[in-house]
């Protein structure tokens, strides 16, 4: 069963999160977006913590995307919420990895680094990217849970 996928821009990122939107949808993905729902500015931190928010309160069944003018301030701040391992991705090979390697669970992405096409290109690769289980990969994912824990 497909993910649902929790979705957020800033004002620098609503025509991707737009256009990457559309393409989930059309792909058969059910989107819960949390705005912002145009190019009149906002602060990007409320928008990252709610989508993290509500991954980390949903994780088998919601992935997060979240985009902004460079994804930096995105992934930062979603970082913040316990739960979410939030990278910032901007080629496929990145998204593969994150995935793998560090069970990522929401995508950041910057509007003004990477064309639509190619954020498109990349939430494929990431969503179709399984977790790898065992060995190294849990002992480093368990690491930065254990971490989370202890700081509440």
């Amino acid at each position: 069963m497909k993910p649902v996928i929790v979705m957020a821009s800033d004002h620098a990122g609503f025509h991707m999160k737009e256009f990457v939107k559309k393409q989930l949808e059309d792909a058969g993905y059910t989107v819960e977006d949390y705005g912002t729902h145009s190019e009149e500015s906002v602060d990007t931190a409320p928008y990252a913590f709610r989508v993290g928010e509500e991954v980390a309160a949903h994780p088998d069944e919601k992935k997060g995307i979240l985009i902004c003018g460079t994804g930096l301030g995105m992934s930062i701040a979603a970082n913040k919420v316990k739960g979410v391992r939030a990278p910032l991705v901007h080629d496929l090979f990145s998204a593969k990895m994150t995935v793998e390697h560090n069970h990522a669970n929401v995508l950041c992405m910057g509007a003004r680094v990477i064309a639509p096409n190619m954020a498109w290109e990349i939430t494929k690769v990431w969503l179709a990217a399984k977790p790898l289980c065992g060995g190294k990969y849990e002992r480093r994912v368990q690491q930065i849970t254990d971490y989370d824990n202890k700081r509440g």
